[in-house]
This record gives C-alpha cells, sequence and structure tokens, in this order.
C-alpha cells in the first residue's frame, strides 16, 4: 500500500500556495495595526485592503469598490439573499431560487420565511440546467431577488446566467449568483453574465480559509447583517482579516496568471479520469452536463454500493475524495442536487465527487482508479443486491 495521499476533493478547499502564505506573512506579524486607525501602523494594513480589493476585482472584472470582503462564501452568500431582501421588502417578499443551490444559499432564503417572504425553487433538468423560461414562471411582481448558482459544487453544470439575466431584470428584481464553485475554475466576468451580485470564497484558487468577497455592482444597496464600525462602507462592518484579504487578492492575481493552463491541465486529467473509470468499472453513471460542466470535476454514481461504504476504504487507502449517497439507506442524507435532477429513482447508487486541480498527477488518476475498483470489487463480492443482480 503506497503511504503517499492523493487530494482528490478540491471543491473542499485548495492548499495555500506559498507565493500567497509570503504575501500575507507580513500582515501576521510586522504590519499588525488596525486598518481604521489613524496613526501610522494601520497605514500598511490599509493600503495593503485597497490593493487586495483591486486584484479581486480584477479577477471578475469589476470595480474595486464593488467589492465587499466576507468570512468566506457562506457570509457572502447570506448577505446577498438577506441583505437584498430586507433592503427591498417594502417592493415585495418573493424570491427565486434553483433547487440545487448550496445550503448556504437555501437556508438563507428559507430564512427569510420568517419575516414573510414565500420562496419558489426553480427545477432544473437531469443534466443540472435552469431553464430561463422556468425563471421566468416563477417570478411575479413582488419578486426582488432571484438566485441561480453559477456552477453547481455537485456536479459542476454550469448554467446560462447571460441568458436568465435579462429576464430577472426584466421582471425588476435583482439576480444574485454563487460563483463560488466556478471562480477558481473557468473565466468568470460580471459584465458578462449580468448579474448584480456574486459570491466567490479564497478557498477555492489556493487562498486562505475563512475569507471571501460579494460583488455588489454599483448602485446595488444591501441591508448590512453586521452594525458597527462601519467598515466596507457600512455594508460588511467589523475589523478587516487583514492577512486573509491579502491572500484573497494574492490568490486572485495568482490565478489570473495561471487559469488558462489549469483549465486545460485539469480537462486533461478528467478526461483520463473518466476514461479510467469507465474502462474499469460497469453499472456506473455519470452525473452533470457532458460538456458544460467545470473541468476537472467528475460526480459519479455506482449502482449496488453506498457512497459512505465507498468513502472510508478509499480514506483508508490514501484517496481523499467527497461523496453523496444516493438514499440507499434511510440514515443516509441524500444528495438534494441528484434529487432535483431525477437521479435518485433509478435505483441504489452510491456517489463519489472527485475534483481534479492542477497539481494532480496522471499517475494519482491511475492510482485513484485502481483503489477505486479495488474497492468496488470488494463490496460487490458481499453485497446481495449485486449477486442478484449477478444471478438474473
Amino acid at each position: 500500500m503506497n503511504s503517499r495521499r492523493i487530494y482528490m476533493d478540491h471543491i473542499a478547499g485548495t492548499p495555500l500556495a506559498p507565493e500567497v502564505f509570503e504575501a500575507m506573512m507580513p500582515y501576521l506579524v510586522e504590519h499588525f495595526g488596525n486598518p481604521a486607525s489613524i496613526h501610522h501602523l494601520g497605514e500598511a494594513p490599509q493600503d495593503a485592503i485597497f490593493k487586495a480589493r483591486s486584484q479581486t476585482a480584477a479577477l471578475i472584472g469589476a470595480e474595486p469598490e464593488e467589492i465587499i470582503f466576507t468570512s468566506g462564501g457562506t457570509e457572502a452568500n447570506n448577505l446577498a439573499i438577506k441583505g437584498a431582501a430586507f433592503q427591498r421588502m417594502h417592493q415585495g417578499r418573493h424570491l427565486v431560487v434553483s433547487a440545487i443551490e448550496h445550503y448556504s444559499v437555501l437556508y438563507a432564503a428559507k430564512a427569510m420565511e420568517r419575516f414573510g417572504f414565500e420562496i419558489t425553487l426553480v427545477p432544473v433538468d437531469e443534466h443540472g440546467l435552469v431553464d430561463p423560461d422556468d425563471v421566468k414562471k416563477a417570478m411575479r411582481p413582488d419578486t426582488v431577488l432571484v438566485s441561480i448558482m453559477h456552477a453547481n459544487n455537485e456536479v459542476g453544470t454550469i448554467q446560462s446566467l447571460a441568458e436568465i439575466a435579462p429576464v430577472v431584470h426584466d421582471g425588476g428584481a435583482l439576480l444574485h449568483t454563487d460563483a463560488i464553485a466556478s471562480v477558481g475554475r473557468i473565466p468568470v466576468q460580471v459584465q458578462e453574465l449580468g448579474v448584480d451580485l456574486l459570491s466567490l470564497a479564497a478557498n477555492q484558487f489556493n487562498g486562505p480559509k475563512g475569507v471571501g468577497a460579494l460583488y455588489c455592482r454599483k448602485g446595488t444597496t444591501l441591508w448590512p447583517l453586521f452594525h458597527g464600525g462601519g467598515q466596507e462602507d457600512g455594508r460588511r462592518t467589523g475589523t478587516e482579516n487583514v492577512p486573509g484579504i491579502v491572500g484573497l487578492g494574492a490568490a486572485a492575481e495568482r490565478l489570473q496568471r495561471r487559469l488558462p493552463e489549469k483549465m486545460e491541465r485539469c480537462a486533461k486529467l478528467e478526461r483520463l479520469l473518466r476514461d479510467r473509470i469507465g474502462q474499469t468499472l460497469e453499472d456506473i453513471r455519470f452525473n452533470g452536463h457532458s460538456h458544460r460542466h467545470l473541468p476537472g470535476l467528475v460526480n459519479v454514481s455506482i449502482r449496488y454500493e453506498e457512497g459512505e461504504a465507498l468513502l472510508l476504504p478509499m480514506d483508508l487507502r490514501g484517496i481523499c475524495v467527497a461523496g453523496a449517497s444516493a438514499c440507499m439507506s434511510i440514515t443516509a442524507k441524500a444528495s438534494h442536487v441528484l434529487e432535483a435532477m431525477g437521479l435518485l429513482g433509478e435505483g441504489a447508487f452510491g456517489t463519489l465527487l472527485f475534483t481534479l486541480d492542477e497539481d494532480n498527477t496522471e499517475d494519482e488518476v491511475h492510482r485513484a482508479v485502481e483503489t477505486l475498483a479495488e474497492v468496488v470489487y470488494r463490496l460487490r463480492s458481499m453485497s446481495p443486491l449485486y449477486a442478484a443482480r449477478a444471478s438474473h
């Protein structure tokens, strides 16, 4: 057994790049001052935040003043949903979100029901795509916000936001997108997408955990979730996490230089992974859109298995991947994404999610598939479900 671990769960977080860590270090030790201080020790942190705001804005084609720094993607999503809803509750109390949103969007929207808001879920097809016509049907005169994620974090399907945006704006609502899974993996330009609000997180592209940003289009106002010192123009008050913000900016600048090469490498590794799994295992299903998906992301369901039963032996053998149960047992939580795509009624499947990055290698892909095959064959040899299938 090879003791070297292989990391293929980059959707959960990426390793901190050395140059990003190097950029952060002075603000952990030397430049420790509060950026709100008017004395000398506040100057360097203040300048660093200004630079990071410009770096982050440049990554997505925004203006620096349109960037609000947050504690991560979850807060960015909550600020977008709740901030926009509270700010516009005098205009209407109706929100529209897709059925496959991340829980930080779904639960934030559901929380607004306590304040008299109604939520409409937009369906997706079997590939995870939202139909712009379904968005139009879901909208009402009192709709104030629509939230459709740019790319899904489980199956990788990329939405047609440029087609959805005019529908939303013609209906008089704002459009928010959770782009946490896509920023770092494909080019994201806010003007091309036509969105008013966009969430991103540094740990998706080799930046630090615990820091993210919300793009807020100029002229769009939000009700702040926090009240206090007035930082971020009062939109997100609280002493800034200067090292984290510096890390986000450095990671954004690094990504701009590397993204084309990174995409090409991830796509190549992904094709290899899909081919090897398809050649090695039977009774499998790849989930998500065949070509409109994030490069490097492979969501595969394996029949006659449970997700947890696959994950643990993979981990014990040094392969780090994510999983989602397809409801093989009453104790396992089924993926709401696969459920919305109508893929939970096809029998017993266990689902694994591989997310590759530029630091992965072809040798690692081969080893991961060999390990997966070993685990699957072993489990199927003990499975009454598989035995029943084999006997027919």
